[in-house]
């Protein structure tokens, strides 16, 4: 009864979660936009005075609809009273968090507003997204003083379509934010990672024509080699029209009609093709053609599976050699805001010697992935489902479901992602399973080809590590998080440790590691030592080389990274030191430990 009582609620708040924004297009990057990244006015509003009345009624539901900051008066006659003015307001780049760009809103949560002014003349034979990629964690969208609507999520996309509400010329977009950590909230309000607010990743104006390819998917088929499968769906005033698919490499190029609903689905069988994979991250280019809209892909095709203990990329073993990545400059400070900030953290995990990158704990930014899929890593993606969440809230289940759909649905033609986690170190019960076990159940009915994975917890008792939370029988792989050496046990103890794990299935240990201050030394027992944090890796490697079904790890972490858990003021200073690489970036001697591990670990065999 508990199970039906919550899938029924779950279905309702599904249909409430969104508000007004909509599915994003497919492949964003690739159309044609007006970039609106850069400085915007800000205005930091812990009252949210700009947003309600005295009596604390929102002024955009009052009868004149206006009243608040949206109405971006500027300008005014002598005559008029006006608490607030963009003009002279302060500037923050975007996209980029808040925390990190201004001293006084380092520790800040709350409302802060944005505007920003552009020009454009839009086609009336045109259509017109406006389009954010992120903005932590909730916000109110206005165009021109007219609210848009509002969005939930700190890590995914979304999008308002302003067909007919553009200006010729002069425009502003003004968005309330929120970050206030809220326990109903995905995530909740503990976390070990730096509560960034704001505008974190691109915006842009994306035109579009009247009826445009909304979405693809286009991958090999699932158990399949030699079968390209997927999908085309067209949206706007003429659904039902002819697609053409692309592949000129593979010599493909097949037209098909869409149904009355703007989709149509296809299989279609190939010649050799080179397979996507670490070694060789082969890209094709593939076209997507309607009546009046095209679009161009790069996209890999790989297989990944499992079969009893061993993963299969390709059909052949593989160890997955990974780290740990936060959406974090350290260097900088913030959220990652460029190519550039991308491509240093990948670099730094290719010299690591990874083939596989844990990109925790949310969804990270597109670019990433698709500089996964160039470069050549496979990524483990998640969720923020992370510690301890209010399971048998239904509205917070619908949070989780959208987040990992939004997720899944942008990202489903990237070849480097082999796993979607449902989520983080979440603690073992009867409402926590069945809250994790329909997030399994959706990912699977999302995308059949990927594994499903979680990094779940270990039990001890004396000298045996115990993994056996039930919610690993749904997954492909037994992954889990131990910090044997730094929360228990000592650093020297732990090759005495056997595992004893319930599931036969390959072993990914999704995280481990310890906290070191970069360029502080002391003898090997020194805590917060490189020495230290390097006895831990050298004891940890021992220890999981004995297990026979370890295919893979993603220790905690690539870089330091900043934390408001993390206070001691000599060896923290609100930093979690678990990175391999300070935030100068310096490498620790951990790093080389670990790389030289990786460079004699193969598939499937020991040391």
């Amino acid at each position: 009864m508990f199970r039906k009582i919550i899938l029924t609620l779950v279905v309702i708040a599904g249909f409430c979660l969104r508000g007004s924004a909509q599915e994003t297009i497919q492949h964003v990057y690739g159309r044609t936009v007006l970039s609106l990244n850069g400085p915007w006015n800000y205005i930091m509003d812990p009252y949210q005075m700009g947003y309600l009345d005295y009596r604390q009624k929102p002024f955009d539901q009052s009868t004149s609809g206006k009243g608040g900051f949206y109405d971006n008066l500027t300008g005014v006659d002598k005559s008029t009273k006006t608490e607030y003015d963009f003009t002279y307001a302060p500037t923050l780049e975007v996209p980029g968090d808040w925390n990190s760009q201004e001293e006084k809103l380092l520790f800040y949560e709350g409302t802060l507003w944005y505007k920003k002014d552009f020009v454009m003349n839009p086609d009336a034979g045109k259509r017109y997204f406006l389009y954010f990629g992120a903005v932590n964690y909730e916000c109110h969208v206005y165009l021109n003083g007219k609210k848009l609507g509002v969005h939930k999520g700190g890590f995914t996309p979304f999008q308002f379509d302003v067909s007919g509400k553009l200006n010729p010329g002069k425009n502003f977009v003004v968005l309330m934010t929120d970050n206030t950590r809220k326990r109903d909230e995905i995530p909740t309000i503990n976390t070990d990672w730096w509560n960034y607010g704001g505008i974190t990743r691109d915006v842009m104006i994306v035109e579009m024509p009247q009826t445009y390819i909304e979405d693809y998917k286009v991958q090999l088929a699932k158990g399949s080699k030699d079968i390209i499968e997927g999908f085309v769906r067209l949206q706007g005033t003429e659904k039902s029209g002819k697609v053409t698919l692309e592949i000129p490499e593979l010599k493909i190029k097949s037209s098909y009609t869409t149904d009355e609903d703007g989709k149509v689905s296809f299989r279609i069988k190939t010649r050799k093709m080179d397979y996507w994979s670490p070694e060789h991250p082969k890209l094709y280019d593939v076209i997507v053609t309607s009546t009046d809209d095209k679009v161009e892909d790069k996209i890999g095709f790989r297989t990944i599976a499992t079969r009893h203990q061993d993963i299969l990329l390709n059909d052949k073993p593989i160890f997955l050699k990974g780290i740990s990545i936060h959406d974090e400059n350290p260097i900088l400070g913030g959220r990652l805001r460029s190519e550039g900030d991308m491509r240093m953290m990948l670099e730094w995990a290719k010299e690591l010697g990874c083939n596989y990158i844990r990109l925790a704990h949310y969804t990270h930014n597109e670019t990433m992935l698709r500089l996964a899929d160039e470069v050549g890593l496979l990524v483990w993606a998640e969720i923020p489902v992370y510690w301890t969440i209010s399971w048998t809230n239904p509205e917070t289940y619908a949070n989780a479901e959208n987040q990992l759909t939004v997720g899944i649905d942008r990202d489903k033609n990237r070849a480097s992602i082999i796993v979607w986690s449902v989520g983080n170190e979440t603690p073992v019960t009867e409402e926590r399973n069945v809250f994790m076990g329909h997030l399994v159940d959706k990912a699977r009915s999302l995308d059949n080809t990927r594994l499903i994975a979680a990094a779940l917890e270990v039990e001890r008792e004396g000298y045996t590590i115990k993994v056996e939370d039930p919610l690993g029988d749904k997954l492909d792989l037994a992954s889990f998080n131990e910090y044997g050496g730094w929360y228990w046990s000592e650093p020297k103890e732990l090759p005495k440790y056997t595992f004893d794990i319930r599931f036969d299935k390959p072993v990914v240990i999704s995280e481990f590691g310890a906290g070191a201050l970069g360029g502080f030394h002391g003898d090997e027992d020194t805590v917060w030592s490189e020495e230290h944090q390097e006895l831990v890796y050298i004891n940890q490697l021992e220890m999981l080389d004995k297990m026979e079904a370890l295919r893979g790890m993603t220790p905690w972490i690539l870089t330091d990274f900043r934390s408001p858990r993390r206070q001691h003021p000599v060896y923290q200073d609100f930093w979690n030191r678990k990175g391999l690489i300070s935030n100068t970036g310096k490498k620790k001697k951990a790093f080389y430990i670990l790389q030289e591990y990786y460079k004699n670990k193969t598939a499937g065999k020991q040391r």
